[in-house]
């Protein structure tokens, strides 16, 4: 079977609430792996990429907010 043809059969969730748990966990994800980014920023005295770094992580901490908000819209049947 293909992720084509995967509609849930396999696992038991729609491709549509799987792809938002993905997204949900990336996101959050890439905030802890940030987060260690901006500390080794901070550590070489490098402010202008430790500020690049915090606001790809406050992006990403918003994308989780947002994806989990509709995930629980969703499953809630909303």
């Amino acid at each position: 079977m293909t992720s084509e043809t995967e509609t849930g059969g396999a696992t038991g969730t729609q491709d549509k609430d799987y792809n938002l748990i993905w997204y949900v966990e990336a996101c959050l994800s890439n905030a802890l792996r940030l987060e260690t980014y901006i500390q080794d920023a901070e550590r070489a005295k490098d402010s202008e990429v430790a500020d690049l770094f915090r606001k790809a992580q406050a992006d990403s901490r918003k994308g989780a907010e947002l994806g989990k908000g509709l995930l629980r819209a969703r499953l809630d049947g909303g």
